[in-house]
């Protein structure tokens, strides 16, 4: 339970396809408990080996999603779509009232979850409207998807929203790495103040010196859109000259049929391990040889602070590029190697892997201090405008 003395910051997350927002918002909010009571609201499912940070409230809405058609679904056999919508609109409309927030905390929104704008939008106004009016920021990562194919419909969007909602935006990412105006170019430009945080990374001790040991670390995030590349991973496993031993951290969302399959293909294949999932990614890391993996948020900064040998290929389709992106500036400073996805084929990845074995990282200075500076910032604004109103109310009654 969060400390009731202090102001209260209601945190709005929908993860919809893995567990990226899921991380980096409770990473998040592990720091802003030091200097918020925070309230947790979670859109998605909860997912095994993901730990919920001490010092939150959490208040869990029916779990919805999207696939990979990005068609909203339900991750609740209780509710379909509807309902769920109906049930979330009540807990967050009951959550602004009993909480009466001093800062709303929306991830991503209005940059993406679009599909969700009928509770995010009547939440702003409802915590807006409140008697002390709270202070509404968005919470972004580094890189934004720029290929949609209504692009400059969709960034418009985004800017006329943030500028008529928001009063601040908070990209969590290091500005000499990558900034909000790098992926995102509205006509006009952008009135709301934006502030680059730094890389945001779940709060851990110093790690003794770890001997690594032989095996590669193949893994996907939460493994919803990881079939292929563990497919291709065992594949091409038995093409190397020397074949060495392999763990696969499928993830929690590794559609349960393919997982079966994945068990079926490595039947029979001696050092081959198959876990579904782990608490702490950083920790495998550190004790592989080498790390085969796409480019999330999450992912690629556990390959930096880890300082595993990796070779990267980054989810993309048509209509994302966020990954991609990310990777093509970590290979560029010679923190990873890269592989496109469009080339991912057995033979392909073999020769990228006796690669990979030969490759030295290099450390790659980046902010990841985020979490914090983020905290800090929010404070801040948040004491700047508490203040402001103080003297607005002494005005008129003066």
């Amino acid at each position: 339970m969060g400390n009731p003395s202090l102001p209260t910051l209601l945190f709005y997350c929908q993860h919809s396809l893995g567990i990226g927002h899921l991380t980096r918002s409770f990473a998040l909010a592990t720091a802003l408990a030091q200097r918020f009571r925070v309230v947790f609201l979670n859109g998605g499912r909860l997912p095994p080996g993901v730990l919920v940070p001490a010092g939150i409230e959490r208040i869990d809405l029916p779990p919805l999603g999207m696939d990979d058609g990005h068609t909203v679904v339900s991750r609740d056999a209780v509710f379909d779509v509807a309902a769920a919508r109906v049930e979330r609109r009540r807990l967050i409309d009951a959550a602004v009232v009993s909480t009466q927030p001093d800062v709303l905390l929306v991830e991503l929104f209005p940059f993406g979850r679009k599909k969700f704008a009928t509770e995010i939008l009547p939440m702003i106004r409802a915590a807006r409207a409140q008697p002390s009016g709270a202070l509404v920021a968005c919470s972004l990562r580094d890189i934004l998807v720029d290929v949609r194919p209504d692009q400059q419909h969709h960034d418009d969007r985004a800017r006329w929203l943030t500028d008529r909602y928001f009063d601040a935006v908070l990209v969590h990412s290091d500005p000499e790495f990558a900034r909000l105006e790098t992926s995102f170019r509205p006509t006009r430009p952008m009135r709301t103040p934006v502030f680059h945080s730094g890389f945001v990374v779940p709060a851990r001790e110093r790690a003794a010196s770890c001997v690594r040991g032989g095996h590669l670390l193949v893994s996907a995030g939460g493994g919803i859109v990881g079939d292929a590349l563990f497919r291709c991973a065992l594949a091409a496993r038995a093409l190397l000259a020397q074949p060495l031993p392999m763990r696969i951290i499928a993830g929690p969302f590794l559609p349960e049929p393919h997982w079966q399959a994945l068990q079926r293909q490595a039947e029979g294949m001696p050092g081959v391990e198959l876990v579904r999932h782990v608490s702490d990614m950083v920790l495998e890391m550190r004790a592989a040889r080498a790390s085969l993996s796409q480019c999330g948020y999450n992912t690629a900064l556990d390959l930096v602070v880890s300082g595993v040998p990796a070779l990267v290929v980054p989810y993309q389709t048509a209509t994302e590029n966020e990954q991609s992106q990310r990777a093509e500036r970590l290979a560029a400073l010679g923190a990873m190697l890269q592989l496109d996805a469009d080339a991912l084929r057995p033979e392909v990845l073999a020769t990228a892997i006796e690669r990979l074995l030969a490759f030295k990282p290099q450390p790659a200075a980046l902010a990841l201090d985020g979490a914090e500076r983020s905290a800090s910032i929010l404070a801040q604004l948040q004491a700047q405008q508490r203040q402001t109103q103080i003297q607005e109310a002494t005005c008129l009654t003066s």
